[in-house]
């Protein structure tokens, strides 16, 4: 998931101390953009360990409280050149996107999948292991795909991956698509729901997971199943979260206008 900024109950947040290594010595070891280099800081920061909802079927580099990435302010990260970590936690929109890939393994069975936002690799971890053909794991953030390559060689999986913005690009032969957690900010989530009911509309299974942002539409999307899934009130504004797995409704109307209303019952 690549996120540009944090806090509440839409944008989660967490504080860095960096204990006993300065600021300039984080810097001069961490910020050189080699992956060689990113794959140690997120080895320095994080430790193995599975998710609330899918338990050991599935285990991350996740940060934890005592290591120096959970507390980094924005400011120190942005000195450090570092983008928000979400790669380093397990969200409830991606976990609920996961378990239900699990639960369902028709879905991605030979499949070739895109794990949009990726973040952790979480989805497309998930994808692999339910017999997908393929899986592409795209973000922005290059840490990210540092991350979610590890996470996969964990999980003893072998996807792509990609820093690519693929937002408005056309689909090139992916069968599903997969987006958790993407809806933390206005703009971003209208232009990427743009583009994800643009896929659905030519054919394309899209799937969102999402555990009630404030930026989730509401049109287009039909209610397939929800998790509650453990969370922190460090990170969200609630201990848990009901995350909730939505199709995209196909159609060939314009996004937000004339679709069919989503049902929250």
């Amino acid at each position: 998931m690549d996120l540009s900024g944090w806090h509440c109950c839409d944008q989660p947040g967490f504080g860095l101390k960096l204990t006993t290594m300065s600021l300039q010595d984080f810097q001069d070891k961490f910020s050189d953009p080699d992956s060689h280099r990113m794959k140690e800081l997120i080895l320095a920061n994080t430790r193995p360990g599975g998710t609330a909802l899918l338990g050991d079927i599935i285990r991350l580099y996740l940060a934890a409280e005592d290591l120096p990435l959970w507390q980094a302010g924005e400011k120190e990260l942005e000195k450090l050149g570092i983008a928000p970590p979400f790669w380093a936690f397990a969200w409830a929109g991606g976990q609920a996107l996961a378990q239900y890939i699990l639960d369902n393994p028709d879905l991605v069975k030979g499949k070739r999948v895109l794990d949009f936002a990726c973040g952790s690799g979480l989805q497309g971890i998930a994808a692999l292991k339910a017999g997908a053909a393929e899986v592409l794991a795209a973000d922005i953030d290059p840490h990210a795909i540092a991350a979610t390559d590890l996470n996969a060689a964990l999980n003893q999986v072998r996807l792509i991956t990609t820093s690519e913005n693929l937002i408005g690009r056309s689909n090139p032969g992916w069968d599903l698509v997969l987006a958790g957690d993407v809806c933390y900010d206005g703009p971003m989530a209208d232009e990427i729901m743009t583009w994800l009911h643009k896929l659905a509309a030519s054919g394309t299974q899209v799937l969102l997971g999402d555990p009630g942002r404030t930026y989730l539409p509401r049109q287009g999307l039909q209610r397939l199943i929800s998790y509650s899934v453990q969370t922190t009130s460090a990170l969200e504004d609630t201990d848990v979260r009901n995350a909730v797995v939505w199709e995209l409704i196909p159609s060939e109307q314009k996004y937000g206008k004339d679709q069919e209303e989503k049902s929250f019952s």
